[in-house]
């Protein structure tokens, strides 16, 4: 596993992702809470049935913005380590297709930072998403957190 200062893991894989080997990476002796996102496949979108997905990404500037994420965690958050991976090509229902961890000493720096790695790797990250469907495919808009009273606005690809 390729790692990056803080010693955290930055990926793009084409295979399933072993996300006990990376809950296991991020944890240390010296923290207190470990905090994952697992984002897998569901079988139906916008009330239709998902056969499959196909993610693809810009990969040198997906990797690139990862670690930008990463960096702002370790500003942000009272954190120790990162480990975010992205899986790419076809997916199965079922397949875990983004996964998080984010270590820390306490259990709300870790669920913060959490959250705002994968709501902004959502935002920012150029990896898109295909559906699959019985009567035809269409790439996905991304998916934006719910905020109070919020403007609407372009949604960027996932």
């Amino acid at each position: 596993m390729a790692t990056f200062p803080y010693d955290d893991i930055y990926q793009l894989v084409r295979e399933p992702i072993d996300i006990a080997a990376l809950a296991r990476h991020v944890r240390a002796p010296e923290d207190g809470a470990a905090v994952t996102f697992d984002g897998f496949v569901r079988n139906q979108s916008h009330n239709r049935p998902t056969l499959y997905l196909d993610y693809e990404a810009y990969e040198s500037m997906a990797l690139a913005k990862m670690r930008e994420i990463g960096a702002q965690l370790h500003e942000k958050y009272a954190i120790h380590r990162v480990a975010m991976v992205h899986r790419l090509g076809r997916l199965e229902i079922g397949d875990t297709s983004v996964f998080i961890a984010v270590s820390a000493s306490h259990r709300a720096a870790a669920f913060d930072a959490c959250r705002f790695a994968i709501d902004t790797l959502k935002r920012t990250v150029p990896i898109w998403k295909k559906e699959y469907f019985a009567d035809g495919a269409v790439w996905a808009d991304g998916e934006l957190p719910a905020t109070a009273a919020a403007t609407p606005r372009a949604k960027p690809a996932s």
